[in-house]
């Protein structure tokens, strides 16, 4: 948790030399309120992105107030209002099968004839508004009519304008905290209500919502019409969603459910597959679950301007368009990988974080932890042939990798204001989480695992918990200790690591935090489930120094401490284990725990438990895998040994290495074979892009030659390298080829297409063309989502780095002018490529002076990156050298 780490229990933090200072003052609401029902009505004006807004909300006061604060952000207030409620007597709560409107709570024709108009107070900072009254309103039911108007912003939050060359569309993106910015709202994810959305939108517009149309009527005005929309169930506000605009439609149904996949018209072709995703995953999470989906329908919706991947909204799944779009007969597998995997993730929520909800942000983890694990489990049921087992391992060890750094953070961590709880949105709570629960499961068994899921959701079903509830649960079920594994997992930072030190019943083993600098970290422990190829699990406690390690036989001639890689922690093997391991790697581990013993040396390398060229040497002991993930796994690292390690001396011959050894065996490859696997054909592509990347002449020539095969528009022999080809044939590439693919980047139909072309600009490194993309980055011809993303990439880039830094010092204005809620944060993130100690202070220096919105922990982090390569090039670049010497490089 970086430096915020000494937060205890009185709210207080210790800042650095000692001095106590008082925490960031909270920005929750009060309490007393309960809001039961919402009704809404927008109005908006997309031509000049404004709304109006009609709105009442039935609430429950739990004593007699004479104030009323609730969220409020950009919000102008023209008259607040409040009635008593007589009660009636009805079972208010949610029915489990909710499909159609509510029953009625109370009679509205009853409601006072003099209502108390309430004065407002606004606080800005806390994104509150406060509700005073003359006189108290009473304890109990009360309703509260409000007038106002909003900004449709351009900031991809809240209600926003997001735009095509023809028109601009009216779309909401409200998690974490800003529903409050396109209504008045008790904005915390414990405070949930039903919802009544209408929305008066152009007579040639159509709107879609959570729920089913109930009724579209014409008026109130001429040329309008107004759509209303069915209650939702009891839901948080952060879930609420609308969208207005022309948009079409390709529909389907599963298990009685209508879907449809929705997109802008001339990108509606494109909407099948996700849509045949959506009607596979809705079945296999009913069966799942044992829950059935409980609304009548599930929208999909791609957005031209989105800044994530994708929302949970509950029935209306929002979508950045490359996420969902994709061409279901020609578009290219890795895309359809993303797509499946994103329309997975976020039809999970709808039971995991939809229908039961955390009750704050510190827990958002086990929403978004549960949703990464469960998005390659129904897709991979769905392709099985399509790799994901191996995508998994190689997420699960970038994760692990990020997580042994000194800024990392628990998974579970406080967070009060928008600012913190941005932070949150991390890879520790997404990829993190995802491991640990995968580890649990791979544990417990997936049968005994699922039934604790369906316990746990079945116990709080619209309802709100707590991550103890669901370890809680698991553990009564499964009769193990799941909370004593999770609880140590979740509320620690950092990675084990375990060294095993031999076989039999009290083989010496021991646990520590993993630190991937090599520098001392703070004495966490943890109990780990400790699974090894061929034996049950055994559980290690903290303190525990010995554990039953199974021997060696000739079926089982090693000891792999991490059957099927699911085991969140790094292993160290005595060299008489060790050995053994790598001499059966290729026979006697499986892609994953292939890619899991490369992580492991990787690791242990760059925290000085090993040498550079040790690495290499595992690296070439794999060099004819046929698996593509086992291969980038080890060719990934020896790119980055290039980047971060060598010199540039060392990296001529470190690509002479890589010709010489790699080459032979892309040759033995051959061309593209009718039939042939997926991955046979990503593992030529992955061959021939890091041959190239070595600077090979024939591969280069290829690529070059490819690359104007498709700027002619011709169809290649080999389509799966159409990617890589285009990455090399840009790193020389002229005027010409950099205003082709602009043209591209900025006319083609097809999303991915268009995107691929987008992030090409950054493969050029002729110092006028990477000024070009820069001054391309910050202008209005590129989306505020893809802004930072080429300005990332170019910092990201050994060549073109340092002309990208000067260029975010003398621009940052206009940086700022397209940044959105977390487009700061990822420019800070990828400053951490640099690696010397100028750039450090420099980086340091500026985004103290310049802080980018929810970036703390990530600046951080990037100065740790910074630091590590400075003593991992300190370290290691001897190492590498002496290794390239006996490699015979010239």
């Amino acid at each position: 948790m970086g430096l915020w780490r000494g937060v205890v229990a009185a709210g207080m933090v210790v800042a650095a030399g000692g001095v106590v200072v008082a925490r960031v003052q909270a920005q929750r609401l009060p309490g007393g309120v309960t809001p039961e029902h919402y009704a809404l009505t927008i109005t908006p004006d997309l031509a000049k992105a404004r709304f109006t807004g009609s709105e009442t909300i039935e609430l429950v006061l739990d004593k007699p107030e004479t104030t009323i604060t609730l969220n409020a952000a950009e919000i102008e207030f023209v008259s607040v209002k409040a009635y008593r409620l007589p009660a009636v007597d009805i079972d208010v709560n949610v029915p489990r099968n909710w499909k159609d409107l509510p029953p009625p709570r109370y009679d509205l024709t009853k409601l006072d004839k003099d209502p108390q108009t309430a004065t407002v107070r606004l606080d800005e900072r806390k994104e509150q508004a406060t509700f005073t009254f003359a006189q108290a309103l009473p304890a109990g039911p009360v309703m509260l009519q409000i007038e106002y108007t909003g900004v449709i912003n351009s900031r991809l939050r809240g209600f926003y304008l997001s735009k095509t060359k023809l028109r601009g569309y009216g779309v909401t993106q409200f998690e974490a905290t800003d529903a409050r910015r396109a209504f008045p709202c008790f904005d915390e994810p414990a405070l949930k209500a039903t919802f009544s959305v209408s929305l008066v939108v152009d007579a040639g517009d159509t709107a879609i919502s959570n729920m089913k149309i109930v009724s579209d009527t014409p008026g109130p005005a001429a040329a309008k019409h107004t759509i209303a929309f069915a209650a939702t169930p009891k839901m948080s506000t952060y879930l609420v969603a609308w969208l207005v605009g022309d948009f079409k439609c390709t529909e389907g149904k599963s298990d009685g459910v209508a879907i449809r996949a929705c997109a802008t018209p001339d990108k509606v072709a494109l909407t099948q597959f996700a849509l045949d995703a959506a009607k596979w995953d809705l079945h296999y999470y009913d069966k799942y679950f044992r829950i059935k989906y409980p609304l009548a329908k599930l929208d999909l919706v791609a957005v031209p301007d989105f800044e994530e991947g994708a929302m949970e909204n509950f029935g209306c799944i929002t979508f950045r368009e490359t996420e969902m779009l994709v061409d279901e007969r020609n578009g290219a597998l890795p895309a359809k990988k993303e797509v499946a995997e994103t329309v997975a993730h976020e039809m999970s929520h709808q039971w995991f974080g939809d229908l039961v909800t955390p009750e704050w942000w510190d827990n958002l983890w086990l929403n978004e932890g549960f949703a990464t694990w469960m998005e390659t489990k129904a897709p991979a049921k769905w392709q099985s042939k399509w790799g994901y087992a191996q995508d998994v391992a190689q997420d699960k060890n970038r994760t692990v990798d990020e997580d042994a750094g000194p800024a990392t953070r628990a998974i579970r961590a406080p967070a009060e204001t928008p600012a913190e709880i941005d932070e949150l949105f991390d890879n520790i709570a997404y990829g993190k989480a995802g491991a640990v629960i995968a580890m649990v499961e791979n544990w417990v068994g997936e049968e005994v695992f699922r039934k604790g899921v369906q316990v746990y959701l079945a116990a709080h079903l619209y309802g709100n918990a707590k991550a103890e509830d669901f370890w809680e649960t698991q553990a009564r079920v499964s009769g193990l200790p799941v909370d004593k594994v999770m609880q140590s997992f979740v509320e620690q930072p950092g990675v084990p690591l375990l060294t095993i030190g031999g076989v039999g019943a009290s083989a010496p083993v021991t646990q520590q935090r993993f630190s991937i600098s090599g520098s001392p970290v703070t004495a966490e422990t943890w109990t780990i489930p400790v699974c090894f190829k061929g034996a049950p699990c055994r559980l290690l406690g903290p303190g525990q120094t010995t554990l039953d390690v199974p021997a060696t036989s000739s079926d089982h001639p090693f000891v792999d401490a991490n059957a099927g890689d699911k085991g969140y922690y790094r292993t160290a093997y005595a060299a008489e284990e060790w050995k053994p391991i790598v001499a059966n790697a290729e026979t006697g581990l499986t892609p994953p725990e292939r890619i899991g013993l490369l992580g492991d040396a990787w690791a242990l390398m760059r925290a000085g438990e090993s040498t550079v060229g040790d690495f290499l040497d595992l690296a070439l002991s794999v060099k004819q895998d046929q698996n593509a993930a086992v291969m980038e796994s080890a060719l990934g690292r020896v790119g980055t040994i290039e980047s971060r390690i060598a010199t540039d001396e060392d990296r001529q011959r470190l690509e002479e290495v890589v010709r010489r050894e790699w080459g032979p065996v892309y040759a033995a490859l051959g061309g593209p074979q009718k039939h042939e696997s997926y991955d046979h054909a990503e593992l030529r592509e992955t061959l021939f892009e890091a041959l190239g990347d070595a600077r090979d002449p024939a591969v280069l020539a290829d690529a070059a030659s490819m690359a104007k095969q498709l700027f002619a528009g011709q169809k290649l022999a080999d389509p799966a390298m159409a990617d890589a080809a285009v990455a090399l044939a840009t790193v020389n590439g002229d005027v010409e080829m950099y205003e082709r693919l602009q043209q591209v980047s900025q006319t083609a139909a097809d999303p991915d297409l268009k995107l691929a072309a987008l992030h090409a600009l950054t493969g050029f490194q002729a110092p006028a063309l990477v000024k070009r993309t820069l001054e391309y980055a910050v202008s209005d011809d590129v989306r505020s989502q893809d802004s930072w993303t080429l300005i990332a990439m170019l910092l990201q880039g050994r060549e073109t780095q340092d002309q990208a830094w000067e260029f975010v010092e003398q621009h940052w204005p206009e940086i700022e002018r397209k940044s959105t809620t977390g487009s700061g944060a990822r420019i800070v993130a990828a400053a951490g490529s640099f690696c010397t100690v100028e750039k450090r202070d420099a980086v340091t220096s500026f985004f103290r002076a310049h802080p980018a919105g929810s970036s703390r922990r990530t600046l951080a982090r990037s100065i740790d990156s910074i630091n590590d390569c400075i003593r991992l090039r300190a370290a290691q670049e001897p190492e590498l050298r002496q290794w390239l010497s006996a490699r015979g490089g010239s």
